[in-house]
């Protein structure tokens, strides 16, 4: 017996381009185990898992080391599967049922949005390595904030965040081994602002393109701006753009694009 599986790459249209997720539908609940065993490998950001409910689909999300609570770039990933596969028609919605409660996404033209709570990060303290863990000196950075996923850091400039190398090993001591790292983008660009996350503490040293960081950055940048669309840019190798809409209530609007790059079947030794 085998299991379908597709990878599709989520926040582009380019092939080998966003953020990577495997998408799973399944036709019966698996043991954790048994997802987390898939999830390491195909060793990817994350792995996404559904089964079909009678008002949507369960979705649990895995990183090759661990089970995590929100994931903007595989939701989007499993709503083009749902779409792309034929497990949904294309006006329909994808109601997803999580952790974080119920996440909805839409079909627009060639665009999908997300509905996702917002999570507003709270000043903190600046932990006492952080210039040393980030490569940088204390006197670039303008603003460090904190919630459960980790650090928000903004530094002085987009340069900044494009070059920066952190000590990884060093940001695995921080109380919260993850951090997002931002800027206001250039004067010349397309985009509102850019940012990278660091995630060591999630088993991924570099995430490329992540939904969840994004509900953090939509009320800080709303804050700081004073406006409430913007088009952002995750500046990773890889790349992605997204679109957020947030007018200050508890929920943000994420919205990306998706590409499938690779259907298979997966072969299950486990039950």
């Amino acid at each position: 017996m085998s299991q379908t599986i597709v990878q599709v790459d989520a926040f582009t249209t380019t092939p080998f381009k966003g953020n990577p997720a495997a998408v799973c539908v399944l036709p019966e609940l698996r043991s954790h185990e048994w997802m987390q065993n898939v999830a390491q490998e195909m060793n990817l950001p994350e792995t996404a898992f559904l089964i079909q409910q009678p008002d949507g689909f369960n979705l649990r999300w895995f990183t090759p080391t661990v089970e995590v609570p929100l994931c903007g770039h595989a939701t989007l990933a499993s709503a083009h599967v749902l779409w792309s596969e034929g497990h949904l028609l294309p006006g329909q919605p994808a109601r997803f049922h999580t952790q974080s409660g119920l996440l909805i996404a839409c079909k627009q033209n060639d665009w999908i949005e997300l509905d996702f709570p917002v999570n507003r990060p709270e000043p903190t303290t600046v932990p006492t390595p952080l210039d040393n863990v980030l490569g940088i000196s204390i006197e670039s950075v303008k603003a460090v904030l904190q919630d459960s996923l980790g650090y928000l850091v903004e530094v002085e400039s987009e340069a900044l965040v494009r070059q920066m190398q952190p000590d990884l090993n060093l940001m695995l001591q921080l109380p919260i081994a993850n951090v997002i790292v931002t800027s206001v983008a250039d004067a010349n660009s397309e985009f509102d602002f850019v940012s990278r996350f660091f995630a060591p503490g999630l088993g991924i040293p570099e995430d490329p393109v992540t939904g969840a960081a994004h509900c953090r950055l939509a009320p800080y940048w709303r804050d700081r701006l004073g406006k409430d669309t913007f088009l952002a840019y995750q500046a990773s190798k890889r790349g992605g753009i997204l679109k957020i809409r947030y007018d200050g209530d508890d929920r943000v609007y994420l919205s990306g694009q998706a590409v499938t790059v690779l259907r298979g079947e997966l072969s299950e030794e486990q039950k």
